[in-house]
């Protein structure tokens, strides 16, 4: 695996030490239950699923940086769970989820996989690719339950059990690419900026930036941020005095924010595209929102919530319904997709009935044509590549349900068709 699919050198020696202290316990934990027990129905059971429930993890970020986008992300999933249930659960038990807050912090994402682990049956969230990479080596060579993280990192591809939904943040960056040559008129020559996160999903990005560069014959210029970083006012005047023509952000709703406020405040009017992660239409009511509305797009591997398909309009009216004083945000798909896939992958199980992380897991890889309802379709029978390559365009829009409106329907550029995703 490439130096730039890594997370981050101090991040990396943190969530080490904690694996070290917390593996042993995990091990005899999750050795306590086989899964060879035949249940209701005659259905092979094992962790996470009794006669009565099937109990699915959620490890979020309320708290941290995706703070809006992880209770967006869980709420849609808790609805998931209740309508399910409503309508008789699935293999006649009830989808139970046992969430924990791990406020973007490492420590806690680690901790809390090592308690809920032995619990579940698998994990329907796991926001922050580098936690998910920090624990991956734990989830295939002795957990083997399902993940579903709402990362999108190259390097978590390979895992029969960890499946990402979905283009993964290098594809994404470089049909974003696609779309600054195509619509926003990058040429050949052009210096174009890029804004990441250190470690896993930040370095991924460019990664497919630096591809889709070389093929446009654009020079990136890096611009390296923490997640801690909030005020982007040194990257937005490093940019403007190397001349780009364009910039990507692969960071957080709140770094996005701030460089497009400070881009306009200092005359940068170049067009900005940020990866799916990095934007929350609760920007809109800040100081930043004009500034968005006018100059920054979204790549985002669905469309929004308010796009127009019976789907999308179900589960605003049910969103809505169930939390009426939340605001709708992309993370109410990306949620909802996670969950459904891996319900579809729980109803395959129990029509073979085995229940168990096996034949959980073996189920999923029979999914070869998923439809999400929101412009993708999606192939989870190959562990090696994200079940999409689509990136959808989006623009943010006060006036629309959920923030953003499609400017570029569902579409994989000629240089992502080429891309060898993670190499």
């Amino acid at each position: 695996m490439t130096t730039r699919n890594q997370i981050t050198r101090t991040t990396a020696a943190t969530l080490a030490a904690l694996l070290a202290l917390t593996a042993a316990g995990c091990s005899s934990k999750a050795k306590e239950k086989k899964d060879d027990e035949a249940g209701a129905g005659g259905v092979k059971t094992g962790q996470g699923v009794t006669d009565k429930t099937i109990k699915l993890g959620v490890l979020t970020d309320m708290t941290g940086v995706y703070a809006s986008l992880g209770k967006s992300v869980t709420q849609a999933q808790q609805l998931y769970a209740k309508q399910t249930n409503a309508d008789g659960g699935i293999c006649g038990r009830k989808v139970e989820l046992v969430v924990r807050d791990h406020g973007y912090d490492p420590q806690k994402a680690v901790s809390g996989y090592t308690e809920l682990s032995p619990q579940v049956l698998g994990f329907a969230q796991f926001i922050g690719s580098p936690f998910v990479a920090a624990v991956k080596q734990r989830i295939d060579g002795q957990d083997k339950g399902l993940v579903i993280p709402q990362a999108w990192s190259a390097s978590l591809l390979g895992s029969p059990y960890i499946r990402v939904i979905g283009n993964t943040y290098d594809v994404e960056t470089i049909n974003a690419i696609d779309f600054l040559t195509k619509d926003k008129g990058l040429k050949k020559g052009d210096k174009i900026g890029h804004v990441y996160f250190e470690g896993d999903y930040g370095e991924n990005a460019l990664a497919g930036a630096k591809y889709a560069a070389e093929k446009a014959g654009l020079t990136v210029v890096e611009q390296k941020i923490k997640p801690t970083d909030n005020d982007m006012t040194a990257q937005v005047a490093a940019l403007k005095k190397a001349g780009v023509k364009g910039v990507v952000i692969s960071a957080g709703p709140r770094q996005a924010a701030s460089f497009v406020g400070v881009a306009a405040a200092v005359k940068l009017q170049v067009p900005i595209i940020g990866n799916n992660s990095a934007f929350s239409p609760q920007l809109l009511a800040t100081q930043a929102g004009p500034a968005l509305t006018k100059n920054y797009y979204v790549a985002n591997p669905t469309e929004p919530i308010g796009t127009d398909t019976p789907a999308a309009k179900k589960l605003v009216a049910d969103y809505k319904a169930a939390y009426p004083s939340d605001a709708l945000d992309n993370g109410v798909v990306a949620g909802w997709t996670a969950v459904s896939v891996f319900g579809e992958a729980l109803k395959k199980a129990c029509t073979s009935k085995d229940l168990t992380r096996e034949g959980v897991d073996k189920a999923l890889l029979t999914i070869n044509a998923y439809d999400s309802g929101f412009g993708t379709t999606h192939d989870f029978t190959d562990p090696k590549a994200p079940s999409s390559r689509q990136t959808v365009i989006l623009r943010p829009d006060e006036k629309v349900t959920g923030g953003t409106k499609v400017v570029r329907e569902a579409e994989i550029s000629e240089a992502a068709k080429s891309f060898t995703v993670g190499g």
